[in-house]
């Protein structure tokens, strides 16, 4: 039996055939056209009422189950993209191929990419919902919306007067133990500059400095774990470098994608041949020592700088090199402000995602993060205020708003009445520091009650990610119970 085939035979049946089916159609970010036609294909050949909106983002009806006609409608949602990122060493194309998963013990994984089950398993659940025949529910509202991972453009979007949902289930959560109440904006920096650059000589050594094997992880949801930043790593290794040694940039390629911490970067520069020997034997007690700082956190870290052929390179003078590395350097990322109204919550977070530099031409892409307005817009502008105008252009976009928090909400009261009474433990209520469309959803729709959940996933936006069968298994259960009691 195929890997797929035995993870289309796990419980529930329906999800897990949904999830599989889903995963056979590329659905990166911005490029959604075919999983949008997946989506409409299937509500269509279920006989049910579908539309789509202006950008995108497709609703499905589904009645009442006989006797069930007089609850509230409700309104399901999930996103129908996912993040896209692989291992170096892993050949796949994301544009052409199905993601290869398979199951380990308790986990479904994939092979060298991201699994997307986040969304995925949300949007798996909802297309269970609407073909089941023996499942008691009210009237539903399905909502798979687009482009979340890049600037949750399908939720900026979304149509006015469309929905008709009272109560609103997001299924974006990554912890089954929890229900999330509120959720951080956030906002994208994006630094650019054009150095002038000479060709590199003879007498020049081209090194290579290459950051591997780091644990990556979610923008939000990992930001305060104290994993290594690829860009950082290789960025300090570089000023190190550059503080006692002649060094030229040739070019940087680190990170993939905003709301990903970079797991990989790599860095061309070259040193006369005159420092080769000395440069060589600084950067192995840096190395070590850059390696050691993270073993608590990031056991695979993987850190080689090797020298290459001599060719032809477009490299930037040394006080340029300099200059570079220090605004790098100067850059906060991480962990800014914590919360001072929910315990143990990061208010407030920037990740330096990607940097590239090719040919004098840099780009830097980060993505700020708060549950607070004004503190978002704070650290934008700090980080701005880093930068010389002269030199370096910032700018600002896709902007979005927090989700907050509503302590007094009906459907938080009902959501965390039915967990303590189907699994007798508390559900830890929370706000997080991901960017749950929740925001951005109540923003069109004011009057929409919403709470989110999910099952346990680990490793989301990484080629580490996995979700746990039992845990669907009780996020479904859990679901279903739900459906039924919300009035």
């Amino acid at each position: 039996m195929s890997e797929h085939s035995l993870i289309s035979a796990l419980e529930p049946r329906l999800l897990w055939q949904s999830f599989v089916a889903l995963n056979e159609v590329p659905r990166p970010s911005k490029k959604e056209e075919r999983v949008i036609a997946f989506m409409l294909d299937f509500a269509k050949s279920l006989n049910l009422a579908v539309d789509q909106d202006a950008v995108g983002n497709i609703r499905v009806l589904k009645p009442a189950t006989p006797g069930l006609e007089s609850l509230p409608v409700v309104t399901l949602q999930s996103h129908l993209d996912m993040v896209h990122q692989k291992n170096k060493e892993t050949v796949f194309d994301f544009n052409h191929q199905g993601i290869q998963m398979f199951l380990e013990g308790d986990w479904v994984k994939a092979k060298g990419t991201t699994l997307g089950a986040d969304n995925g398993i949300g949007v798996a659940a909802i297309m269970a919902l609407l073909q089941s025949t023996d499942i008691p529910h009210g009237p539903l509202e399905a909502l798979f919306t687009v482009d979340e991972e890049t600037g949750m453009t399908g939720a900026k979007g979304l149509a006015e007067n469309w929905l008709s949902g009272k109560y609103l289930l997001n299924l974006d959560t990554e912890d089954d133990d929890e229900i999330s109440m509120g959720c951080a904006g956030g906002i994208d920096i994006t630094i650019s500059a054009s150095f002038e650059t000479v060709a590199m000589g003879i007498d020049l050594v081209p090194f290579q400095l290459k950051i591997a094997g780091l644990q990556g992880g979610h923008s939000g949801m990992d930001i305060h774990k104290g994993f290594g930043n690829a860009n950082l790593i290789a960025n300090d290794l570089l000023v190190s470098f550059s503080e006692k040694f002649s060094v030229q940039l040739v070019s940087i390629n680190g990170g993939s994608l905003r709301n990903a911490i970079p797991r990989e970067s790599i860095l061309s520069f070259v040193v006369p041949q005159s420092q080769r020997a000395s440069l060589e034997a600084f950067a192995a007690v840096q190395i070590h020592e850059a390696i050691k700082s993270f073993a608590e956190v990031e056991q695979d870290l993987n850190i080689l700088l090797t020298a290459k052929d001599a060719t032809e390179h477009l490299g930037m003078s040394v006080s340029d090199t300099q200059a570079l590395c220090k605004q790098i350097k100067g850059i906060h990322h991480g962990v800014y402000q914590w919360s001072a109204s929910v315990p143990d919550l990061v208010e407030t977070s920037n990740n330096v995602a990607c940097v590239t530099l090719s040919k004098g031409v840099l780009e830097i892409a980060c993505l700020c993060r708060s549950a607070v307005e004004r503190a978002k817009m704070d650290l934008a502008h700090k980080i701005k205020d880093g930068f010389d105008s002269e030199v370096f252009e910032v700018k600002f976009s896709g902007d979005y708003p927090g989700w907050a928090p509503n302590v007094n909400s009906k459907l938080l009261k009902t959501a965390s009445g039915l967990y303590e009474s189907m699994f007798q433990e508390t559900p830890r209520v929370v706000a997080c520091h991901a960017g749950l469309e929740c925001g951005l959803l109540g923003a069109h729709y004011p009057e929409m009650d919403m709470v989110s959940f999910g099952p346990n996933i680990r490793g989301a936006h990484s080629p580490d990610e996995k979700v746990s069968v039992t845990s669907v298994q009780k996020f479904w259960g859990y679901l279903c119970q739900l459906l039924t009691q919300i009035s």
